[in-house]
């Protein structure tokens, strides 16, 4: 009987050691890991612990400037015009999930040939890493072939994630 009572009593240690553990893990924040230039409008790594809702943002493409009309394609403006509309087009997206740049962990750029890199990364420093907002997503830019939208010179997907608490049914 001795026997069974330490093997009882070990569990429920073991067990109450593993719930706090848990617990702790899912009331830790989300990490970012940043490289060795401050300067850089990316973290190095991202980790989303437990207890967080993720959320997949499809690529959004920039707005026209200029429409299509009279047989002429629409203008789309520069990379920095463009940049500026694809991250205005996703935090449309994102207002309507309740979640902001400040959520993104993650983001993928797909980048036309003729995207000036350089310009895209402007305007994106102006969204993450500032004063107001300085978070950083972990990301990749790729060149691509070509984008699904003739005259787009750049698409952007994001994930982000954020601590959602559950709302008591009435």
């Amino acid at each position: 009987m001795k026997n069974f009572q330490k093997t009882a009593l070990m569990a429920s240690l073991v067990g109450a050691l593993l719930c706090g553990a848990a617990s702790a893990a899912s009331a830790a924040g989300i990490e970012r890991i940043y490289g060795p230039n401050a300067m850089s409008p990316i973290a190095s790594a991202v980790s989303v612990p437990p207890g967080y809702t993720t959320f997949y943002v499809s690529g959004a493409l920039p707005t026209a400037v200029t429409p299509a009309a009279d047989g002429k394609p629409a203008d789309f403006g520069d990379t920095t015009a463009q940049t500026r509309s694809v991250l205005d087009n996703l935090k449309a997206v994102m207002d309507k999930q309740g979640i902001s740049f400040g959520d993104v962990v993650a983001a993928h750029v797909f980048l036309d040939p003729k995207a000036d890199f350089m310009a895209m990364n402007k305007v994106w420093a102006t969204e993450f890493g500032t004063a107001a907002q300085p978070n950083k997503p972990a990301r990749a830019a790729m060149r691509v072939d070509a984008l699904v939208l003739p005259g787009a010179l750049l698409e952007i997907e994001f994930i982000a994630a954020k601590k959602v608490t559950a709302t008591k049914k009435k």
